[in-house]
């Protein structure tokens, strides 16, 4: 049972970089450090939308419209934390 709770919090961990990688991009492209018309940084960003989108898209459906501010990223980083913590007590429920 313990393996589990580990690959579920590694899973989560990845998930988490995936976001934070996101979050940095759109700010790097939004400011125009990175530009969407090199072909790697355009495979990267492509790569983490197909990723996170279901996601995001999911999150955003229950969100009240805030404009121009997308608070999905930050619901779903913070759910990956909320997910974290429950995991981390059921491993020292577990060990104990």
């Amino acid at each position: 049972m313990f393996t589990i709770i580990q690959i579920l919090h590694l899973l989560l961990n990845v998930a988490w970089w995936f976001a934070v990688a996101h979050i940095i991009m759109s700010w790097l492209i939004n400011f125009g450090v990175l530009n969407l018309h090199q072909p790697i940084v355009a495979q990267l960003w492509d790569g983490l939308n197909r990723i996170l989108e279901p996601a995001y898209s999911r999150i955003r459906s229950v969100l009240p419209a805030t404009g121009g501010l997308d608070l999905a990223p930050l619901v779903f980083i913070l759910g990956i934390i909320i997910a974290r913590m429950i995991l981390t007590n059921a491993a020292i429920s577990l060990a104990t």
